[in-house]
């Protein structure tokens, strides 16, 4: 009886540890790989340091970032360090 339990807690905390801790995590990592999917050149990013920037140009794990006015400053940095993509709005003409 004992044994029983001791399984049943044991499968109850298995249980909480997945629906606290893996789900979530796993979550989390299928937004970030859609935000990294969803960058394109022209997009305003929020790096994870703070940083506001223009992608200028994408390769497959990299990208470049222009950071203010100026056109000579210009970082390559992985993906993985984009925190936020905004979307440039579109020019409608009249």
């Amino acid at each position: 009886m004992q044994i029983v339990i001791l399984l049943v807690y044991v499968v109850a905390i298995g249980a909480m540890m997945y629906f606290l801790a893996i789900k979530p995590q796993k979550k989390q990592q299928k937004q970030q790989q859609e935000l990294m999917d969803s960058i394109e050149k022209g997009d305003y990013v929020l790096t994870t340091s703070g940083f506001y920037g223009v992608i200028i140009d994408i390769t497959d794990d990299d990208v470049i970032v222009e950071f203010g006015n100026n056109k000579n400053c210009r970082i390559s940095m992985q993906k993985k360090a984009i925190a936020q993509v905004e979307k440039p709005a579109s020019v409608k003409e009249d």
